[in-house]
């Protein structure tokens, strides 16, 4: 564990699924009640640093993370990223963009540029227990 790794020190967010070499977490964030991290257990900083089969493992979880939510959430779009500026530990961002949120089309980091619409974020998070059960079936499955 490297010192003062938030993302060794504990999940990260409330985890959907653990596997020997990743973790699926939701990570809501205000107003995106669709924000999921696949974060690499071993403290690495850079996708390069993974050897050829840990960067399929990863790109296939990441893949079929993110369509199991376009399946069950029908998102405008789908933002995932790999930025760790803040953190020097390897994790994607899944974040499931719908047109009421409350940025869209800017990225979630922007400034909101609305309210977000409350039945919509509502529908969203009723969505998600059928999802992560979804994701904790299909993904761990697909190792």
């Amino acid at each position: 564990m490297a010192a003062a790794c938030p993302l060794c020190a504990a999940d990260g967010g409330r985890l959907v699924l653990r596997t020997p070499r990743w973790r699926l977490i939701h990570a809501e964030g205000a107003g995106f009640p669709a924000f999921y991290r696949l974060v690499w257990n071993a403290h690495v900083a850079e996708f390069s640093d993974l050897d050829r089969g840990e960067r399929a493992e990863l790109t296939e979880a990441l893949a079929l993370a993110e369509q199991l939510i376009r399946e069950h959430l029908a998102p405008t779009k789908m933002n995932v990223a790999s930025l760790g500026n803040m953190v020097p530990h390897l994790h994607w961002h899944l974040i499931a963009r719908f047109e009421g949120d409350s940025h869209f089309p800017a990225p979630v980091w922007a400034t909101a540029v609305r309210e977000p619409d409350a039945a919509q974020l509502e529908g969203v998070r009723a969505r998600l227990p059928a999802l992560e059960s979804a994701m904790r079936e299909r993904m761990a499955s697909a190792r």
